[in-house]
């Protein structure tokens, strides 16, 4: 994530003359982020987006929700809509989702509105396309999911609530179970399911970063699962992630 600071200092370079190459190579930022922040309006609505503050740990938990179980779609009068569906079986997760989309975007309310078998969490703002870029029409599966440059610095800055995210909206935790010499041993393990390999992807570089362990299992022809099974792996992921409740 970028500082307001950084932000300035990039546009008052551009502003000087300045190419993209030149004030990507002083400032440290991309030059496609260059260029979006030159290409945008100056306004009082833009300068009090919440891209231009400083995320954290709310956002992180966010982005892994919004890439499970979130869309944003457009409204009237360039309003956007965030929906999140969280099933009605985990009402701490509603609670959860609706904290941190009113830590996010604080100047936007936020409602629940029920559906058969879940309750979908709703923010209306502007300003959601500029925090999650990944927005588009279609599924995710079946579309490129990347993460910006800002987004991938800050989620190696809080991996935990990104996988947080992750888990509470495409993921479980469960007790499996095998039978060896006629006993039977249970043990728990974390699954994580979704047909994007981008977002998969996302999901275990984070992983690898916090240092869990993890493996693709199969279910028919499909590998669009990823368990967590190892002792050890499942212990952090108790301690740092949890299940739903």
């Amino acid at each position: 994530m970028y500082s307001l600071g950084i932000r300035k200092q990039a546009l008052a370079l551009l502003q000087s003359g300045l190419t993209l190459s030149e004030a990507s190579r002083r400032t440290g930022v991309s030059r496609s982020t260059l260029r979006q922040w030159h290409s945008e309006p100056t306004s009082p609505a833009r300068a009090a987006c919440p891209r231009d503050t400083e995320l954290g740990a709310p956002y992180a938990y966010l982005l892994g929700l919004y890439l499970g179980d979130g869309c944003i779609s457009r409204s009237r009068r360039g309003v956007h809509v965030m929906r999140i569906a969280c099933a009605n079986a985990w009402p701490g997760l509603i609670d959860a989702c609706e904290e941190a989309l009113r830590t996010v975007m604080p100047t936007s309310s936020v409602c629940r509105v029920a559906c058969p078998g879940c309750t979908s969490v709703v923010s209306y703002s502007k300003h959601w396309p500029c925090l999650f870029p990944q927005a588009g029409p279609g599924p995710k599966h079946t579309r490129s999911i990347r993460l910006d440059d800002w987004q991938s610095i800050l989620v190696k800055q809080h991996p935990w609530p990104l996988i947080r995210g992750l888990i509470h909206s495409d993921g479980c935790r469960f007790t499996n179970w095998t039978e060896r010499a006629g006993r039977r041993y249970e043990y728990p393990r974390y699954v994580f399911t979704n047909k994007s390999d981008d977002i998969r992807g996302i999901f275990t570089d984070a992983l690898d970063r916090v240092g869990v362990e993890w493996k693709v299992t199969r279910r028919g022809s499909t590998p669009y699962n990823t368990s967590i099974a190892r002792r050890a792996s499942v212990a952090l992921m108790d301690e740092h992630a949890g299940a739903k409740h």
